[in-house]
């Protein structure tokens, strides 16, 4: 059961709107020196209004590629693609399976709003949620989609090799991307800063938005996924499936609290985009106090909803909880041109009568709004 005071947002897809013909009466004609003069008088009128709305200067997305360096001289490094606001125009570059819409390596605007790093799901990449970080970057926004070493659409062997590892080097991936950006010359003097410092939030889907939480400050407990999958397997197969959790799990050696924190105290607002969310403790979800909204897909069959993103805002105070009708664990994610295998079917696919093209448009709209509300 939700928390009756969970406030619950389902999102429409209807797009048909009424078209209604207004009768404008007609007015007298305007001399035409008249009507210059007054043209000229309004412009200054007109160019205040301008700057004065927010958006009225749309900005194209820029994109570039960027290396950061391990931590280690062993650690791998990491790659970056960065979305940026800028004048230059974009167009369509395919990419493998997606296509970006960017202009490749323009000059950027001389700040931004703030910065946002976005974290694909297991098995993913850095290029999966283009639509979404062009929005953010048209809308003035930073937005640096890392590729997570080592858990990518060319690397699993993170997974593969160490699963447990995979709860403690997401979150410090992401840090290790803002220590970067925060001291590089080309970046750090953009990024808006006020009195609390520069202004970062983040965006993650599946195991992406496990990483966004634990940045938040939300603290996993690995014996919870032994627990869940004993008593839930049936209803959450294929996550039970896939997260291979060890029943010796169930008795922990160690407290989760005296793990060492994930938590990234610059990070100041997250979106979760159906998360991965059953590991978390309520203890630790209810200790969150920024704004955090979650999205679940209705019909996700790979976290369902009620055991990953419901448990996660039952228990976060002030969460928004936003629910997708109709939809897949990947109506998150840009429609790749090419049919991609997952433990939960094609990526491209949706479910009949779901719009992916609308409702990424309409998550383009609703995520600047959120993050202009946080770090306002």
């Amino acid at each position: 059961m939700l928390n009756p005071n969970l406030r619950l947002k389902t999102i429409s897809l209807a797009l048909a709107a009424s078209h209604t013909q207004v009768s404008v009466p007609r007015r007298p004609a305007v001399k035409p020196v008249a009507a210059t003069t007054r043209f000229l008088k309004s412009i200054p009128i007109v160019m205040a209004a301008l700057l004065c709305t927010p958006g009225a200067w749309a900005f194209q997305a820029g994109w570039r590629q960027m290396s950061i360096p391990g931590a280690s001289p062993e650690a791998p490094a990491t790659t970056v693609a960065l979305y940026y606001p800028t004048q230059a125009p974009a167009r369509a570059i395919p990419m493998g399976p997606y296509t970006p819409y960017v202009a490749i390596q323009a000059a950027p605007e001389s700040t931004v709003k703030g910065l946002i790093v976005l974290s694909h799901g297991t098995g993913g990449s850095e290029l999966g949620h283009s639509r979404l970080a062009e929005a953010l970057a048209e809308e003035g926004y930073l937005v640096a989609a890392l590729r997570h070493p080592r858990d990518n659409w060319q690397d699993h062997s993170l997974f593969n090799d160490s699963p447990d590892k995979v709860f403690d080097q997401r979150p410090r991936q992401v840090s290790w991307v803002i220590d970067a950006l925060l001291r590089d010359p080309q970046w750090k003097d953009r990024i808006a800063r006020d009195a609390q410092g520069p202004k970062v939030g983040a965006v993650g889907h599946s195991a992406g938005g496990y990483t966004v939480l634990a940045l938040a400050g939300a603290q996993p407990d690995k014996a919870r996924i032994a627990q869940h999958c004993d008593a839930n397997r049936a209803d959450d197969p294929i996550f039970c499936k896939t997260a291979r959790a060890d029943p010796a799990a169930a008795q922990p050696s160690a407290s989760p609290a005296s793990a060492a924190p994930l938590t990234d105290g610059r990070v100041r607002a997250v979106v979760a985009l159906a998360p991965f969310g059953v590991v978390f403790t309520a203890s630790s979800l209810a200790n969150i106090r920024m704004p955090v909204a979650i999205y679940e897909a209705e019909k996700d069959r790979w976290l369902v909803p009620r055991f990953h993103a419901e448990w996660v805002a039952q228990n976060l105070p002030g969460v928004e909880l936003h629910r997708v009708p109709n939809a897949w664990h990947f109506a998150f994610m840009d429609t790749p041109g090419m049919s991609i295998s997952s433990p939960d079917g094609d990526v491209a696919a949706d479910p009949v009568g779901f719009d992916r093209t609308a409702f990424l448009k309409q998550l383009a709209q609703e995520l600047p709004a959120f993050f202009d509300k946080a770090f306002k």
